[in-house]
């Protein structure tokens, strides 16, 4: 099986977008997979997990059966990482089960930090860059939470969820979070100016080169190496490459070393392995596991370096 029938052989969440960003099928024939994500298989299951009160597992940012004196743990299952999951998936926003959805959500979900509405925000520049992201996709009102986005932007040109805290380096986390979020909302048509803010972000990450100190050159972190799906709110270099593909970002020298490091993990089949999944409960798996051969990353992967090429 060549590797494109590999991917095609999948989930309508996933096959729409090899056929659009990989396979370049004609529009209508994208059009009629990306539909049946609402139907079929992830998509499907994941809307009919919404509870009555619109909550995913009764809790919007952490499900709703984790203690509140609990160890600090990370739980995939909570509205937010549901939402973004869908997100992920291309599920249509204009169609009909995301409609009900996204009302459900507005109507019912509150933050636990502050008791705000979810399309209204939080504290953390983290948090609130993915509540822009869904709710930009999904065409909810967002521009407080955008607002105050580009009150906590930092001086060095990225954001950190540690900044109420006294923290004035950006993290490479909220800072890919915050720049989804801006993205989302400037295709979206959003009234507020967004781009200059954006492109101090994006400035962040190049000058690093995606991964690496601007003292020393040195790789910030191993994991920002290891490329995972869902990507939650962990950073990595192939998630970065990603965005600045979407964004039609021109052939950058300072993105060089990111697209090799994605270029030396193609195995002998051009298939790309699944690394360091986030742990936490979660609804269902996508994947067979890390170090199996990844369909997430491997579309990914291939649209990077398509881009890539194309932009050189």
């Amino acid at each position: 099986m060549t590797t494109i029938d590999w991917l095609l052989d999948s989930d309508p969440a996933l096959r729409w977008q090899v056929l659009r960003d990989v396979v370049h099928a004609p529009e209508d024939e994208v059009a009629a997979e990306r539909d049946r994500i609402a139907s079929d298989g992830w998509g499907a299951r994941l809307l009919a997990l919404q509870g009555v009160d619109g909550q995913w597992d009764g809790g919007t940012y952490r499900p709703g059966w984790v203690d509140d004196e609990a160890e600090f743990f990370d739980a995939w299952t909570a509205t937010t990482f549901s939402l973004l999951l869908l997100r992920d998936f291309g599920l249509d926003p204009q169609s009909a089960p995301a409609q009900r959805a996204i009302a459900l959500v507005r109507e019912n979900s509150r933050w636990d930090s502050n008791g705000a509405p979810f399309f209204e925000g939080e504290f953390e520049p983290c948090i609130n860059g993915m509540a822009v992201a869904i709710g930009a996709y999904f065409g909810e009102d967002v521009d407080g939470i955008v607002t105050t986005l580009l009150a906590t932007q930092l001086r060095d040109g990225g954001w950190n969820c540690w900044a109420e805290d006294g923290t004035a380096v950006s993290s490479f986390h909220s800072t890919i979070a915050v720049l989804d979020g801006l993205l989302e909302y400037e295709r979206s048509g959003g009234g507020i100016p967004v781009t200059a803010a954006r492109l101090k972000g994006e400035q962040y990450l190049l000058e690093r080169k995606l991964f690496k100190r601007l003292t020393t050159d040195e790789i910030v972190e191993p994991t920002f190496t290891q490329f995972s799906f869902p990507s939650r709110w962990f950073y990595d270099v192939l998630r970065a490459l990603d965005y600045f593909r979407t964004i039609g970002a021109q052939s950058d020298p300072r993105l060089a070393e990111a697209v090799a490091l994605v270029e030396s993990k193609m195995d002998a089949h051009g298939r790309w392995p699944l690394e360091n999944t986030h742990e936490g409960p979660v609804h269902f798996e996508l994947e067979d596991g890390d170090g199996a051969p990844s369909r997430w990353n491997t579309l990914r992967a291939l649209r990077v370096l398509q881009w890539w090429r194309s932009a050189a």
